[in-house]
């Protein structure tokens, strides 16, 4: 009977797991993972978790007794140096190899650091991707100590939130025009430019970090910004963005692309592995994409799942996306990718949306506490239908009423 090892331990991998035993699968699961906890949940970390206001057991994905129960197989805290495709074997440090008949990566990705010359190495300066990480920040995050955040993402602006919402002060630098500048249209910077500003966070665009600055004893002092400003500083949180975890599969001579390439089922070059989420690129129009999404993370994987099972189906990526800062939850339907124009419809009570088009195609919809805007809008995107910009924008419309058109 066929087993399935499945490398990765994080949204995707639990997820692939979760689908195959549901569909049926009796084989050997086996589910490795280099961390010490059982597969957990991230978008809180930056959130409620560093807030405090969840307690570590609340982010398991599931109780860790499931997998057992499931006849699942979780190695926890173990470390694939290496796949031997002609052998089908996954070698871990201090373990004997593990067979497969069909292997999945799910190995993430991992955030970007700055370079030990510009301080990056730097006690004091931390990234925010793992729990480990949130643990390591969240003592630091004490009233009145003065925080840069380097880099104007989501990454970046939730931490910021966080941290005004904790009381330190903080300093938030994007060496961009503005901020979202990669993600989002003007419209949705110029949002959350004023919603930072309104609580107090120092947000200087169009200026990057020289360096970091340190004392003799290689702890975090105060940084150099590209316009000359020099800060003093307790510590600093990177959020420049995060790198696939392909290192595993180019060692092992699998096709990269943006990440590990894979075909519309999931499979990479090697017809008995698969990889799903943050680590995998695909094809999404006509183009290759790698969506770094829960969603996405978990409907890849579970595409991966059906097609190791022999089902046979494509991927057929749903972009959606959220983040929350403050009191603003935005949700973000479809991808802006080659927008034209946006458009503003005005909610209640301080409410948003903003929906991008291509001429007269609908791609996407920034939702700011507006959540029958980004259902509606997901729905359309999904389907295919784009209203025009007057209807889908026009306060008086009943956005229902533009899924029966």
């Amino acid at each position: 009977m066929m087993r399935v090892v499945v490398v990765g331990a994080g949204q995707a991998g639990a997820s692939l797991v979760a689908r195959l035993r549901s569909e049926g699968h009796e084989g050997e699961i086996v589910l490795i993972g280099d961390e010490p906890v059982p597969p957990y949940q991230r978008p809180p970390l930056s959130k409620a978790y560093l807030l405090g206001e969840m307690e570590e057991a609340r982010l398991y994905l599931r109780p860790e007794s499931w997998y057992a129960e499931n006849g699942i197989e979780l190695r926890r805290g173990a470390r694939v140096n290496g796949i031997d495709r002609d052998g089908r074997t996954v070698h871990c440090a201090e373990a004997e190899p593990i067979r497969y008949d069909a292997l999945a990566l799910c190995t993430g990705s991992t955030p970007r650091t700055l370079p030990a010359a510009i301080g990056g190495d730097l006690t004091g300066v931390l990234t925010m991707r793992t729990l480990a990480d949130a643990d390591a920040l969240r003592p630091l995050m004490a009233a009145g100590r003065r925080l840069l955040v380097i880099g104007g993402g989501y990454i970046g602006l939730e931490a910021a939130a966080v941290a005004a919402k904790s009381g330190l002060q903080v300093t938030l630098v994007e060496a961009a025009e503005r901020i979202l500048q990669r993600v989002a249209a003007p419209v949705t910077s110029d949002r959350f430019r004023a919603l930072h500003a309104a609580h107090g966070v120092d947000l200087r665009e169009g200026t990057g970090l020289e360096r970091l600055i340190g004392d003799q004893g290689g702890r975090l002092t105060g940084a150099r910004l590209t316009d000359g400003t020099e800060l003093e500083l307790d510590l600093a949180i990177v959020g420049v963005g995060i790198a696939p975890n392909d290192g595993l599969a180019e060692a092992a001579g699998l096709d990269l692309e943006n990440g590990i390439r894979c075909d519309a089922r999931c499979r990479t070059s090697d017809p008995a592995i698969w990889a799903a989420g943050d680590c995998a690129s695909h094809p999404y129009e006509g183009r290759r994409i790698r969506l770094e999404s829960v969603g996405g993370a978990i409907d890849m994987a579970e595409c991966a799942a059906r097609n190791i099972l022999g089902q046979e189906v494509d991927y057929v990526p749903r972009p959606w996306f959220w983040s929350d800062q403050y009191d603003m939850h935005l949700q973000i339907a479809g991808l802006n990718q080659g927008w034209t124009d946006v458009h503003v419809r005005p909610g209640a009570d301080g409410a948003a949306s903003h929906w991008y088009y291509a001429g007269v195609r609908l791609l996407a919809v920034d939702a700011m506490n507006d959540a029958r805007a980004y259902m509606v809008g997901k729905r359309l995107i999904e389907a295919g239908k784009s209203p025009s910009p007057s209807a889908a924008t026009d306060p008086a419309t009943d956005l229902k009423t533009l899924l029966k058109a």
